[in-house]
């Protein structure tokens, strides 16, 4: 088979599962995020062929420090959203194993028993390690959910510090959990939570610290510059199912305020902008590892080494031989 008749069989496979996925078929919606996540060519062609077709989703992002009992809540989140018949899928980023460079399953673990309602679809991904919290094909794997026709989409982090808000950018509601006693997670939270949170949940509210947990947030909240929405904040006991419904309907509060206030559509485009710069710095770093390897760049190194250039002047040349076509 020459590369002309293999990328035509490519392109019919791909335009095959995308009809199957427009028609509702798992299998095949699980099939092309795997094909996103694992190949760059397939990438494109699947962008192409689902962009007409999203849109219609509402997307929540789940993030907080390891530990705090996110992927129970999700699952909270799920059950409560079943008794309601709605249908949610569930994009659970997992930090990138060391050794397997492969995502950890344990959210899909937890989520189990809402996830064999077939109302209910969960993908485990990996993460990225650029910073942000989110992978370059997170957005992808949203406009694919997006096309298949789930209404809501939740999206559960790795964690979340002072440079891994990308969560903010890609959710039209941020959930941010902590737990009693959270201690130098303040600073985090004067850092840029702030601005970050829609919602926060205190999550294990059954622990000391509770009380002065609600205190110090509604303080910052109260100290934080005007805006058009003031964060909730809700009270949670996951594990044994104790708040979720009114974190749902806090969700659905915040839904209803974006839309009659016009803010849903700002949201989605800080989605797209998100999902370009991913793809463009991507794109960018490839072409920076592949002249990496040239002369030209051991030349540039030598130049450096010798005082002959400055710094700023080799980037701005690694950065044009990186943009050139």
């Amino acid at each position: 088979m020459n590369e002309t008749t293999s990328a035509r069989a490519h392109a019919a496979d791909a335009a095959a599962l995308t009809a199957r996925l427009l028609n509702g078929d798992r299998a095949a919606l699980a099939r092309v995020v795997t094909r996103l996540e694992r190949d760059a060519q397939a990438a494109r062609e699947f962008d192409a062929l689902l962009a007409p077709h999203g849109g219609r989703a509402y997307t929540v992002g789940i993030t907080g420090a390891p530990g705090a009992g996110k992927s129970t809540l999700v699952g909270g989140l799920l059950s409560t959203a079943l008794a309601q018949n709605q249908r949610v899928a569930v994009l659970a980023l997992d930090p990138v194993s060391p050794l397997t460079h492969g995502a950890i399953l344990g959210d899909r673990l937890r989520m189990e028993a809402a996830a064999a309602d077939d109302r209910v679809f969960v993908r485990s991904m990996s993460a990225d390690a650029h910073g942000g919290g989110l992978s370059v094909i997170t957005p992808l794997a949203i406009r694919a959910l997006d096309a298949a026709g789930w209404p809501w989409i939740v999206v559960e982090t790795v964690g979340v510090g002072q440079t891994e808000l990308d969560i903010v950018e890609a959710a039209a509601t941020t959930v941010v959990v902590l737990n009693p006693g959270w201690g130098d997670e303040v600073q985090s939270v004067k850092a840029g939570l702030m601005e970050v949170a829609d919602i926060f949940v205190i999550n294990k509210c059954d622990r000391d610290g509770a009380a002065q947990t609600r205190g110090d947030l509604e303080r910052l909240i109260g100290q934080s510059k005007p805006a058009r929405w003031t964060p909730l904040i809700i009270d949670t006991i996951a594990n044994q199912g104790r708040g979720i419904a009114e974190l749902w309907q806090a969700i659905g509060t915040h839904r209803r305020f974006q839309e009659s206030s016009n803010l849903l559509l700002e949201r989605r485009k800080r989605f797209l902008v998100l999902a370009l710069r991913g793809l463009a710095q991507q794109a960018v770093n490839q072409r920076m590892e592949r002249f990496s390897a040239s002369p030209e760049f051991a030349a540039m190194l030598g130049r450096l080494a010798s005082g002959d250039e400055s710094l700023h002047e080799a980037a701005a040349q690694l950065l044009a031989q990186a943009l050139k076509d």
